[in-house]
């Protein structure tokens, strides 16, 4: 009985083997270029500026203009 589990486990180990050393058919990948062509905006955004850096420029602007808002309505001093 020993000798019946050896043998199965050497058949078993040398199928394995075999099969694990099969050259694989390689997949060609194409790579495509495409052009981008980007809109110009009334202020350039930086390359480097992250998505919290662009929100914070957007709500600074709402807030100067309601702060110019607000001198009108007060007035100017001068």
């Amino acid at each position: 009985m020993k000798n019946v589990f050896l043998m199965v486990a050497l058949v078993i180990t040398s199928a394995i083997s075999l099969i694990s050393c099969r050259e694989t058919n390689e997949k060609e990948t194409v790579i495509r270029e495409v052009e981008v062509e980007r809109v110009e905006k009334a202020e350039p955004v930086e390359e480097n500026s992250g998505i919290l850096e662009r929100a914070a420029k957007k709500v600074d602007k709402k807030v100067n203009k309601e702060i110019d808002e607000e001198i009108d309505k007060i007035g100017d001093d001068n």
